[in-house]
């Protein structure tokens, strides 16, 4: 069975089923990868320097002579890790065979792993210019038109769990918070995972992206559009440390805005509930990282009410600064008024989402 080199278009469509093996460093897969792929990496970090400073400083066959005496460590190991792969996917029936390799451009990396494993009886895929080409796929689905429905309010609303509502009703959903580990105010990273680099958040984005642009491709023609719209909530750019692609975000910024509107002492209770669980001492020092923009005097009477241990007047001062800066950002977007769609609610619950899909 010859390993066989495909594009990135058939690689994805195989990833469905197969695993993908990415065998760069394990600081280049830290960094940014294929979702859903594993390292098996050929070379530590340390080892990878090596190689490439002596391709500079050296030359190409000294660095092919370090890589070959690091590789031949590694053909020991590899195997089994691999196997150990294929095992645990076929315990939980996951379709596990051939396998898909990669490296970062396509060379001698991918390729080595790719021989050995076609020695071991695998039927081998490698990806035609490495993770390069997976970058440029994924930077590609940003440019692409969508049909998206964008869910606003102010903070506290349960725009997440109305998100999950309309999930399980069938409707076509990427949470861009979840994607990026954090909530999006400076309360955002508390409970969370670490976030992703910039590089990794967007390739998770361009796989919901491709993977609803799929579902779309294989459904019949139907007389209802609306089945085919993305919902998605209302972000500024930056999410904590990560970035909304420009020219996705400004696909957000021009379409229809669904604004649940919901009264302020509800959002103060839910966000209490929400938030409370947390230690006074991480809530005071997200209350500092925004005292500049908050003001001396409601940042001083935030602390104070944390102090004492009373929540729905901190939030309350915390929610009144962030309804005006929300409203602000609102009342400078452009055609604002014909994108507008307001939805009353009493409170904040998942039933909401009702009410959005009679507006729609």
């Amino acid at each position: 069975m010859p390993v066989e080199k495909i594009d990135i278009e058939n690689f994805l469509r195989l990833s469905e089923e197969c695993p993908v093996l990415d065998v760069r460093s394990p600081a280049e897969f830290k960094h940014a990868h294929i979702p859903g792929a594993y390292s098996i990496p050929l070379f530590t970090d340390e080892q990878r320097a090596v190689v490439g400073t002596a391709y500079v400083k050296e030359s190409r066959q000294v660095a092919v002579d370090h890589g070959l005496n690091y590789f031949s460590e590694r053909m020991k190991i590899i195997p089994g890790e691999v196997t150990k792969i294929i095992n645990d996917r076929q315990n939980n029936n996951q379709f596990s065979s051939p396998i898909l390799i990669h490296c970062w451009r396509g060379g001698m990396r991918s390729e080595a792993v790719a021989w050995l494993m076609n020695l071991y009886g695998y039927k081998v895929y490698l990806l035609k210019g490495g993770s390069k080409s997976f970058r440029r796929w994924a930077l590609s689905q940003f440019e692409k038109k969508y049909s998206l429905n964008v869910l606003g309010g102010f903070t506290g609303s349960g725009k997440t769990e109305v998100l999950k509502e309309l999930k399980e009703k069938g409707k076509y959903v990427i949470d861009l918070e979840a994607l990026a580990n954090h909530k999006g105010s400076a309360f955002g990273a508390l409970g969370e995972k670490e976030q992703p680099e910039h590089e990794m958040f967007e390739n998770l984005l361009a796989i919901e992206l491709s993977k609803i642009n799929n579902a779309n491709d294989k459904k019949e023609a139907r007389s209802n559009d609306n089945n085919d719209q993305i919902w998605i909530e209302d972000e500024s750019v930056h999410i904590g440390k990560v970035g909304i692609p420009k020219t996705f975000w400004q696909q957000m910024r021009s379409s229809p805005l669904f604004f649940i509107d919901i009264p302020f002492e509800e959002r103060v209770n839910y966000i209490v509930n929400t938030y409370g669980k947390f230690d006074n001492k991480e809530l005071s020092e997200c209350v500092l990282k925004i005292q500049k923009r908050l003001g001396g005097l409601d940042t001083k009477n935030a602390i104070h009410f944390l102090s004492e241990n009373n929540l729905t007047e901190t939030f309350s001062i915390l929610l009144k600064y962030y309804d005006k800066m929300y409203e602000k950002s609102l009342n400078n977007r452009e055609n604002i008024h014909s994108l507008l769609n307001k939805v009353t609610c009493k409170k904040v619950q998942n039933a909401n989402a009702e009410k959005l899909l009679i507006r729609q």
